[in-house]
C-alpha cells in the first residue's frame, strides 16, 4: 500500500501536538495551552480525520 505524500505530511504535523504538551517541559516557555489555538485543533481533527478515512478503506480490502 502507497500512503500518499500529503498525509505522511499531515501525520508529521499531528506528531508535533504529542510530545510537546505531554510534558512541562516540552516548550523553552509557557504552559502548552498558550502554544495552540482553535486554527491548531480544528486542522488537527481535520488531518486526524482524513488519515483515518485513508486507513479505514485500506482495512477494508
Amino acid at each position: 500500500m502507497k500512503v500518499p505524500e500529503d498525509l505522511i505530511e499531515k501525520a508529521q504535523v499531528l506528531d508535533g501536538f504529542y510530545i510537546p504538551p505531554r510534558y512541562p517541559s516540552g516548550f523553552p516557555e509557557g504552559a502548552p495551552f498558550e502554544h495552540y489555538n482553535r486554527r491548531h485543533s480544528s486542522e488537527a481533527i481535520r488531518y486526524a480525520r482524513e488519515i483515518l478515512d485513508f486507513v479505514s478503506s485500506h482495512l477494508a480490502e
